[in-house]
């Protein structure tokens, strides 16, 4: 049972992230790809480490601003780019598609276009500054606290959309649909728990239970964008998990602003 948890666990570290894994780990790959979507959230944790010790040693060294940059930096090298290139891929999809089969034939595209350049300037911009609002005058345990919460719920925001929709490119089954069609309940459940621990600890930490109104925009985001990604493809795809991690992420980040701000 443990053993078969730590290779889940390093399934999904192997195809979220650029960290090296066991070669083992790739013999079962495909059979442990569906469930290994419990352990996402885990990784919303490591990536937000990575980014909290990056931010607090560059704070430290160069100030705010850079601190943020370097955090952002650190994030992008640990996946990849995955997520950011899926959202530009939505934008590139969505924005110059007007049917199923050529936002399909898009978002496939290696090529980043007009909208996906510009969505992903404007993304990054407002990470960046809402990451500096919510960064400023609070101790390093604040910023681990608020990274790990951000890195983790959004990452829930998109499994959910697994579960509540199919994926729209069955024939390229290769991960996708698995995710949908072989992953159990209980898979949602262990990802909740996960994903909600930074959020409770941020919240016992700081004291302010204001910080959990950042819940609600972020179940927005992956309801509606659910919906709207099967309207216009009937389902999802990769690329549209990826733009819901990014634009959940920003949302919590503007949302706990807010929320220490105004509550």
């Amino acid at each position: 049972m443990i053993k078969r948890e730590l290779k889940l666990f390093l399934t999904a570290l192997a195809f979220y992230t650029r960290l090296p894994v066991p070669a083992s780990v790739h013999e079962d790959y495909a059979a442990l790809l569906p469930d290994a979507i419990r352990y996402l959230p885990v990784i919303g944790w490591i990536v937000g480490m990575v980014a909290a010790a990056v931010y607090i040693l560059a704070n430290y060294l160069f100030g705010n601003a850079l601190a943020v940059l370097f955090s952002m930096l650190s994030t992008i090298l640990l996946t990849g780019a995955f997520h950011e290139d899926g959202f530009a891929d939505v934008c590139d999809g969505f924005g110059g598609g007007w049917t199923k089969e050529r936002i399909l034939d898009i978002m496939k595209d290696s090529r980043i276009g007009t909208y996906g350049a510009t969505g992903l300037i404007f993304l990054l911009a407002i990470k960046f500054i809402a990451t500096i609002q919510v960064s400023t005058n609070v101790n390093s345990i604040v910023i681990l606290g608020v990274f790990m919460t951000a890195q983790s719920l959004s990452r829930l925001a998109a499994i959910i959309v697994t579960f509540n929709y199919s994926y729209a490119r069955m024939q390229d089954s290769k991960a996708g649909s698995a995710l949908k069609d072989e992953a159990k309940s209980s898979n949602l459940g262990i990802a909740a728990v996960l994903a909600l621990l930074p959020l409770a600890g941020l919240i016992y930490y700081t004291g302010e239970s204001s910080v959990a109104y950042a819940l609600l925009p972020v179940a927005f985001v992956s309801h509606y964008s659910g919906r709207y990604f099967n309207k216009w493809i009937d389902g999802y795809t990769g690329d549209c998990l990826g733009a819901v991690q990014q634009v959940s992420e920003v949302v919590i980040y503007l949302s706990i602003f807010l929320a220490w701000k105004f509550i």
